[in-house]
């Protein structure tokens, strides 16, 4: 495993780093499936103990995901381990039977003790605001507890989980100010819309986060466009059979390159993304075992050529499947 340094931050990353969301659970909010489907939290345990034996050091989680199982599963298994980077967020609530957000300085102080005695830990080592927008930093009591957090040594480090599309104001916004130390953005060989936001990021000092980088599956083979997924799996909205049907077909030039590498897809996505520099760290999904052999094994050097013939792909070929993604919500 290699590791990278987390912008001007102390914090020194693995390069592949593990998704927390899946091992949340099949949370429902309200009709609405917020997770992956059902899970075993044994393999999950298993899981987490894999990627510390593979050299993964840091784990991004949320207080949403599974209701707070995830960070719950996080704390059970690894707890204090000072050699450990644990990265959560604040923010995305599940009120009154519904989803919805919550910004406050209130909220995001008694969310973060919450956090704390779920992780098992004294401080949080990167915390985020989870998807807020510009409308909610402009107002600035969130930013103000972030800071508040930090110093009083609940929080090392905070930055911004990005919204999945149309990020630039918000990330602007504190890149601005100055505010903050990290932004966690989309990057995937068939969407590459943040690039001028990584680059403008990293040279101010950000670290980043790379999130997404299988698209929910879709980059790793495993899906053809019969594939279905179960009612409490979020996929089954995002992943239509439409959608299925528009991404086996427009991705189809980019395996060819899995050929010239000797790779799987699931090899090709993760080098292509920490093919860029910029880039603290990768978080794919991780539920299992043999998705940590997966997402670590084989990654190789892309050629700068390679590199640039995708980003050609992605302004051009990409944009109608992206749009379709982008209808499922």
């Amino acid at each position: 495993m290699r590791y990278r340094k987390f912008g001007h931050t102390d914090l020194h990353v693995s390069e592949i780093g593990f998704g927390a969301w899946a091992i949340g659970g099949d949370a429902v909010v309200g009709t609405t499936p917020i997770g992956w489907g059902k899970t075993d939290d044994a393999t999950s345990r298993a899981a987490i103990h894999a990627a510390l034996d593979a050299g993964i050091n840091f784990f991004d989680t949320a207080d949403i995901y599974g209701l707070g199982h995830s960070e719950a599963l996080l704390g059970e298994t690894i707890g204090l381990r000072s050699d450990v980077i644990i990265a959560t967020k604040v923010g995305n609530v599940a009120r009154d039977n519904r989803f919805t957000v919550d910004y406050s300085a209130a909220h995001i102080v008694s969310a973060c003790e919450t956090s704390l005695r779920r992780l098992r830990r004294d401080t949080i080592d990167y915390y985020q605001l989870h998807t807020a927008r510009f409308p909610h930093l402009q107002e600035g009591s969130c930013i103000e507890a972030m800071e508040q957090l930090q110093r009083q040594g609940k929080i090392r480090y905070w930055g911004l989980s990005l919204n999945t599309f149309e990020p630039e104001a918000d990330a602007g916004f504190l890149m601005n100010q100055q505010k903050g130390n990290g932004f966690q953005l989309v990057l995937n060989l068939i969407n590459q819309a943040a690039l001028p936001l990584l680059r403008r990021a990293a040279r101010q000092g950000y670290g980043i986060i790379a999130r997404m980088p299988l698209q929910f599956g879709l980059l790793t083979g495993k899906f053809d466009k019969e594939a279905r997924f179960e009612a409490a799996d979020h996929r089954k909205r995002r992943l239509t059979p439409e959608v299925l049907a528009a991404a086996a077909e427009a991705t189809a030039p980019l395996w060819q390159l899995c050929e010239k590498y000797n790779c799987t897809r699931t090899q090709l996505a993760l080098s292509y993304v920490c093919s860029y520099e910029e880039v603290s760290v990768v978080i794919p999904g991780i539920r299992t075992p043999e998705q940590v052999a997966a997402n670590t094994s084989g990654l190789f050097q892309l050629e700068a050529t390679d590199r640039e013939w995708i980003e050609s792909l992605g302004s051009t070929a990409f944009i109608p499947l992206m749009q379709l993604i982008r209808e499922q919500g």
